[in-house]
């Protein structure tokens, strides 16, 4: 097992391919590649099936990762990454989309069940642990019965692209914050709506 060489794990959950990538499924990996590219990241292929950078936030290093598996199995990249880095569970940040908020509201969660995503059940079963905070991006629920699938499986609609935008900067700016101050901390100040968003000191507002 390496030397840890990071603080922190962050995992942006999707698919891999040009054809997933503007889909709602998707919103993981767009704001791990937005703070990626805030910090000057490069992305490169690390030792296993997933995307790296490694970046500096407020002095803390931190390793930025995109699964290549598909969404259910997730958890492959983000168990063999783990285990190169001794990152341990608590430190292992999984952002991804979520069903049941409306478009544009963010909220982090330190533990619990997959929730009927598939991407996170395949995290939770490859690390055997439900104790792994994650940042939930809400996508809607606007689709008939039966038609989850097609849902998350299609892009945002025209009129979504500028909400789906300021979402993924206060994900981004949520994120950020957790790095500077930890779990507990972060979990109040995200999910009350007041962090603030980089370059200005007026706090998002929660949707």
């Amino acid at each position: 097992m390496e030397k840890p060489r990071a603080e922190w794990l962050i995992v942006g959950l999707g698919n891999p391919g040009p054809e997933y990538a503007e889909t709602r499924h998707n919103i993981g990996w767009r704001v791990v590649c937005a703070l990626a590219e805030r910090y000057g990241g490069h992305w490169h292929r690390g030792k296993g099936p997933w995307m790296e950078a490694l970046l500096s936030i407020a002095g803390h290093p931190v390793l930025t990762l995109l699964p290549l598996t598909y969404m259910n199995r997730s958890g492959e990249a983000v168990r063999g990454a783990q285990q190169l880095t001794a990152i341990p569970t608590d430190h292992i940040v999984i952002v991804l989309d979520e069903l049941n908020f409306p478009l544009g509201r963010i909220h982090l969660k330190a533990s619990g069940s997959a929730g009927g995503h598939n991407g996170m059940a395949s995290v939770i079963e490859c690390l055997g642990t439900g104790d792994i905070p994650r940042l939930r991006c809400g996508i809607g629920r606007n689709f008939p019965r039966g038609q989850m699938t097609e849902y998350v499986l299609s892009p945002f609609a025209p009129e979504e692209i500028a909400e789906r935008d300021a979402m993924v900067r206060r994900a981004v700016s949520a994120l950020e914050y957790l790095v500077q101050y930890g779990l507990q901390k972060a979990m109040s100040t995200i999910n009350a709506g007041t962090v603030p968003m980089e370059g200005t000191q007026e706090p998002f507002q929660r949707a």
